[in-house]
């Protein structure tokens, strides 16, 4: 059982964040300003943390920033009404993992907890498993059942960037810059090469593939579901 923090001043969504999240069988802890919140965590474990940023005294910013500051490493959710690239740019410095534009849509909602609780469990255990796949990160190692495979460092923090996220499309160039680096001298045609020496490592391998976005890029998609 997952607990998460409501930070939210406006009483109506915040008992509807609280109704949405025990509908999906978390244990949802309310806090009305940073205050309450800071008490909270004090007697708490939390998750995971969803906030407001405009609320009175110390608004969603100052709060996560604070919390980073401390060492608190679990997911940041900003939910608000503020949407421009200025206020979402500020809010990933302070450290926040996602942003939600209110008014918020509940499916889309849990999406995003659900999918930040589990990039924080990968980056905790510094494993994923799909089926009978695991990726471990420490020794660049892929394994299934008695087979374990060692890949060059590109090549597992390829796969690792993709299975992360399953179903999401990333560019070359994103992959590139996130993978070799900004100021890399290499081409992004280094990337489609990497993609077929994986394509070829795990091509009988049926819980995952590597799809190719036509004009876009590629995703990993998962097939143990």
């Amino acid at each position: 059982m997952f607990n998460i923090l409501v930070v939210e001043d406006d009483f109506n969504t915040r008992k509807l964040m609280e109704a949405v999240l025990l509908d999906e069988r978390y244990t949802p802890f309310l806090a009305a300003n940073a205050q309450d919140a800071l008490e909270i965590l004090d007697r708490q474990h939390i998750d995971l943390m969803i906030t407001d940023i405009m609320m009175p005294g110390m608004d969603g910013y100052r709060l996560t920033e604070q919390l980073r500051e401390a060492d608190y490493d679990f997911p940041i959710l900003m939910v608000t009404a503020k949407e421009t690239i200025k206020d979402k740019r500020k809010g990933f410095i302070v450290g926040t993992d996602d942003y939600m534009v209110k008014p918020v849509d509940e499916e889309e909602l849990i999406l995003r907890v659900k999918a930040l609780l589990r990039r924080a469990k990968i980056v905790s255990e510094r494993k994923i498993t799909i089926g009978k796949v695991s990726l471990h990160y420490d020794s660049m190692a892929v394994s299934r059942e008695s087979e374990r495979i060692t890949l060059p460092q590109k090549e597992f923090l390829l796969l690792y960037k993709m299975l992360s996220y399953p179903n999401v499309i990333f560019t070359r160039m994103q992959l590139m810059d996130e993978i070799w680096g900004y100021d890399t001298q290499t081409d992004d045609h280094t990337v489609s090469v990497h993609i077929g020496r994986l394509r070829e490592r795990f091509d009988a391998w049926p819980e995952f593939d590597i799809v190719t976005v036509r004009g876009l890029g590629y995703k990993a998609v998962k097939n143990d579901e």
